[in-house]
């Protein structure tokens, strides 16, 4: 079965701006594009490109944007049999702006993600326990995920959270979690505290194991990642390149973390490897469209370990 992703499917509306508007304020924009999203999809993408076997489950409207989701899903290669279409609810949408630096402010209309609840996950109990690793983030319904993630520990499946958007989390709900990959935004709010730095980034974790989370592996934009678990901490630098567009940078880096750690690769190998695909990510616009192929990441450590 490979990785299993439990996760939104949105259709992306993106405005290109120089800086986004204040409150009352109209701005002209640069350009409008329709992309293809939503966190657990592009997570389902970005690991199928780099060769992961991926299972999405999630749920679209029966409408354009649903269809369209889902074609694209099957041309990523990932299996859908298990991506429902809502009789009520529309295909979940996404506002973005994204700025001259490549920054983006996101709005989602979550519609038919929240329609799957704890007892459509409960009737693919098969299906998760025969996964190597289950993916989630917190765009669908929380105690779904709860749910979820209890399942799939107890057949001893390891899950990756990916907490975005943060909200707070029971202590439950961490303990089934192998792998937390908050950015540094939510891992203070998971923590109760403002995270300006590494250092605070640390401090965050460390609360944060207290609660039962294995590993925690904090995303920090351009600086790399940091991974704090009980055997230690360890910096993991990121590579520098010029933004473009952030929209699909974490969600990236879980694909490819998923990937990597199912591929038998340690920790910091993984982490490192998640690094290089969230850079290359970053340089193109759009989610789903900016996604690397395994070739191209690999080029891209090869050319990065020159001297």
């Amino acid at each position: 079965m490979g990785i299993v992703i439990i996760g939104s499917l949105n259709m992306d509306m993106v405005v290109r701006t120089s800086r986004a508007p204040e409150a009352g304020e109209t701005l002209f924009g640069q350009a409008f594009a329709l992309s293809p999203g939503g966190k657990g999809a592009n997570q389902a993408a970005a690991a199928a490109r780099l060769g992961a076997e991926v299972t999405m489950i999630g749920r679209v409207g029966k409408d354009g944007f649903g269809r369209e989701l889902l074609e694209v899903m099957r041309q990523e290669g990932v299996h859908t049999d298990y991506i429902g279409q809502s009789e009520t609810q529309a295909t979940g949408v996404a506002s973005i702006v994204v700025d001259e630096e490549g920054e983006n402010r996101i709005i989602v209309v979550p519609g038919a993600n929240l329609e799957m609840g704890r007892e459509d996950i409960a009737a693919l109990e098969p299906v998760i326990r025969q996964a190597e690793m289950v993916v989630m983030q917190l765009e669908t319904d929380l105690s779904m995920c709860e749910q979820a993630a209890s399942m799939a520990h107890s057949h001893g499946i390891p899950v990756i959270l990916n907490p975005a958007p943060a909200r707070v989390l029971t202590d439950e709900l961490l303990q089934h979690v192998a792998y937390l990959t908050p950015n540094e935004t939510e891992a203070g709010i998971l923590a109760g505290m403002a995270v300006n730095s590494i250092a605070d980034a640390e401090q965050a974790a460390r609360l944060l194991l207290q609660k039962g989370v294995e590993n925690i592996i904090v995303t920090l934009g351009s600086k790399g990642a940091l991974i704090v678990n009980h055997a230690g901490s360890r910096h993991i630098p990121g590579f520098p390149v010029q933004a473009v567009d952030t929209v699909a940078a974490g969600d990236s880096f879980n694909g490819a973390l998923a990937y990597q750690l199912t591929s038998g690769k340690t920790l910091t190998e993984a982490v490192r490897f998640a690094n290089a695909v969230g850079a290359l990510a970053v340089g193109k616009q759009g989610a789903i469209p900016s996604l690397p192929q395994l070739a191209e990441v690999e080029q891209f450590l090869k050319e990065s370990a020159r001297p």
